[in-house]
């Protein structure tokens, strides 16, 4: 069994507020979440408006599949043209780890 994770930190474009950051980051997660069958969340940068980390985690038998899945994941996050993705940190966390 694998267990992959993935942070992705997001500069956010014309983000004014809390409440507009929320309406930037909840599609995106949810949409992560129906399309790739993923837990994802806001998980980091909570109190800056114009920033946001979000965490993407799934599980596996087969490492390829895990890697396939946050690979996926960070395309459709990238491809967002109202962000603007900083970085993306992967971890894979096997059998022993």
């Amino acid at each position: 069994m694998y267990v992959g994770t993935l942070e992705l930190d997001l500069l956010l474009g014309d983000v004014h507020s809390l409440k507009e950051k929320r309406s930037v980051v909840r599609p995106i997660v949810a949409e992560l979440r129906r399309r790739y069958d993923v837990a994802a969340a806001e998980a980091g940068h909570v109190e800056l408006h114009r920033r946001s980390l979000v965490g993407v985690a799934t599980v596996s038998v087969d490492a390829g599949h895990c890697g396939e899945v946050l690979d996926a994941c960070e395309r459709l996050v990238a491809a967002r043209p109202e962000i603007e993705l900083l970085s993306a940190r992967r971890r894979l966390y096997g059998e022993d780890d």
